[in-house]
């Protein structure tokens, strides 16, 4: 999975909608079309994009697939947030320390 295909994947908001409903626990299409402003093709669809994009995985279970969000997806996506998140506090740590020897 590449940062890009998952930010792509998250960026509408019918799959984001989706994903947080994943973030709950495991569910099946049906269980996740409940309720939403698409059909359940459409979530299955939705579904193919964040699976492609590495976000979630899926399971057969009897009839039906019960869709998961893949932890090793979204490990890579905080891993990139975590990158920038650790420059500000180095660039702030930097700056205090200036001020304190200035």
């Amino acid at each position: 999975m590449t940062n890009t295909l998952a930010f792509a994947a998250l960026a509408d908001p019918t799959r984001r909608a989706i994903f947080e409903r994943l973030a709950v626990g495991p569910r099946a299409v049906g269980e996740l079309a409940d309720g939403m402003p698409v059909s359940r093709p459409a979530v299955s669809q939705h579904l193919k994009v964040l699976k492609e994009a590495g976000l979630v995985t899926d399971r057969p279970e009897g009839a039906r697939r019960v869709y998961q969000i893949d932890p090793a997806g979204l490990g890579q996506i905080r891993a990139w947030l975590d990158r920038f998140w650790n420059t500000a506090l180095e660039s702030f740590k930097a700056e205090v320390e200036r001020e304190e020897n200035a």
